[in-house]
């Protein structure tokens, strides 16, 4: 059944018949949408706006969050029921159970947009047509869970969003329609993210409407060109000082908000969060050794290539300052040399 977004054109499957898609029906297509982050949510406000009918939000289970450790609910459930949509909230989506419950809802399409569990293809074929994905890269490029994470850090002057007709493996699916926009200097992995939320909203609603008209030719995609973008590991932002200046920038910007970039200052934890590349000379500086501070400018530390000013950090249990200001309360001068582990020192 999940082949019918491909093969029917002009036509819904209806039981053992067939009806031409009518106008009312683009506008009120049924819908069982699969999402958990702040990713998904301006797609869902996109497919109401639109006229569809979201027959449920299936989400991950609420987790403790925060240093109580408070169960909380995922963005997605929360907009939901302000929605008036019925959740579901299963620990596995593809199990039996699921799949019964999924089916009864008697969906026309699976919309899947940073949901966080592997479907399988029992239910994939659960729709009348088929299930989409919208996933934030340019595919193949950036398979996987940190699509934009990666394209800031590897400096892509492009990001995009793909709408892929999904099947059993990860991000693989054939491709519906792609969405290109540039990557700011100034972007971080927030920005990205919200800007390509909402372009993949868009492109989701694009997408309906030619799944809808019988107009979707999907495209498979090309294996050869596939680069994958793994999950960030807290280790992931410990700051290697003799990468190049440009490597570390880029590496600030993509780790925000997590697993953040941080470097060690008197054997405590300091976040980097803001930096800019500087053309500050670097006169007998080792990487990872401040060669100057600069009043406005930040504090300017040697890499590997280059020169980098910390402009925003904080402290481990302290909050965020501008480099100015820790500046005036810490011992921090030309020579301190910040390392990969808890020990630091001036040269």
């Amino acid at each position: 059944m999940a082949e019918n977004c491909a093969s029917q054109r002009g036509t819904i499957p209806k039981g053992n018949s067939s009806v031409t898609i009518a106008k009312n029906f683009e506008e009120f297509m049924n819908i069982v949408f699969f999402g958990t982050s702040e990713f998904a949510l301006p797609s869902i406000e996109a497919l109401i706006k639109a006229g569809h009918r979201i027959l449920a939000v299936v989400t991950q289970p609420d987790r403790p969050r925060g240093r109580d450790l408070k169960l909380s609910p995922p963005p997605a459930k929360v907009l939901a029921l302000t929605k008036g949509i019925p959740v579901f909230q299963p620990a596995d989506a593809s199990d039996a159970g699921s799949a019964d419950h999924l089916k009864k809802l008697g969906a026309d399409l699976f919309v899947v947009i940073s949901f966080g569990q592997i479907l399988k293809n029992s239910i994939l074929s659960i729709p009348k047509l088929c299930a989409v994905n919208v996933h934030g890269s340019l595919l193949p490029k950036y398979r996987g869970a940190a699509p934009t994470n990666w394209a800031i850090i590897n400096g892509d002057e492009k990001s995009g969003v793909t709408v892929i007709k999904m099947n059993e493996k990860m991000d693989e699916g054939d491709i519906v329609l792609k969405r290109e926009i540039a990557v700011d200097e100034g972007d971080t992995n927030v920005t990205l993210t919200d800007k390509l939320s909402g372009l993949g909203a868009e492109a989701l609603i694009e997408a309906i409407g030619l799944i809808a008209a019988g107009k979707m030719e999907p495209e498979k995609q090309d294996g050869a060109k596939a680069t994958y973008a793994p999950k960030l590991k807290k280790e992931d932002g410990l700051i290697d000082w003799n990468e190049s200046a440009a490597k570390i920038h880029n590496k600030v910007r993509g780790f925000v908000p997590w697993p953040g970039a941080y470097t060690y200052y008197d054997g405590k934890i300091l976040k980097v969060l803001k930096t800019e590349l500087s053309s500050a000379p670097a006169e007998g500086a080792g990487s990872g050794q401040v060669a100057d501070i600069i009043k406005g400018k930040g504090i300017i530390v040697n890499t590997g290539n280059g020169m980098i000013a910390i402009q925003y950090l904080q402290l481990e249990g302290k909050k965020p300052l501008d480099a100015d200001s820790f500046i005036r309360g810490h011992r921090i001068a030309r020579g301190y040399k910040f390392s990969a582990g808890r020990l630091n020192s001036f040269k």
